[in-house]
């Protein structure tokens, strides 16, 4: 169950914001096979400026349809799955509208004990909830 934050301009209408991240989601529930009712997504929109986005020297220039994405997950997924849900992640997007250069993302890993869904637990520990399968 991966938490993901979503950043994107204010440009973005609220309803293209909402697509985005249901594209986000859409790609997380395919390549990893989660339920779809598993989703904990945070969508911020940001003034424009608020989000600076440069290209690491690849030498292409980002458009003010950024989005700026950060899966946190449990350990455990491959390399060719991990690269598997970004080709994905792009293709959702693009259909979006969503040019590959706008698309950035952070992805972090941590363990069962890092996750509590509420009541102060943490439930793949306790036993409450079945740790996902890598």
């Amino acid at each position: 169950m991966p938490l993901v934050r979503i950043d994107v301009n204010k440009t973005q209408d609220p309803q293209r914001t909402r697509a985005i991240a249901d594209a986000v989601h859409e790609a997380i529930v395919e390549v990893y096979g989660i339920p779809e009712r598993d989703r904990f997504q945070i969508v911020t929109r940001h003034e424009p400026g608020e989000i600076i986005a440069q290209d690491a020297g690849l030498g292409f220039e980002r458009s003010d349809d950024v989005v700026m994405i950060q899966v946190f997950t449990q350990a455990g997924r491959d390399t060719p799955t991990k690269q598997t849900l970004y080709a994905t992640l792009a293709a959702n997007l693009a259909q979006q509208g969503v040019a590959g250069e706008d698309v950035f993302l952070g992805y972090f890993e941590n363990t069962a004990a890092d996750w509590t869904f509420g009541f102060g637990r943490a439930q793949y520990v306790t036993g409450e909830l079945a740790t996902p399968r890598a």
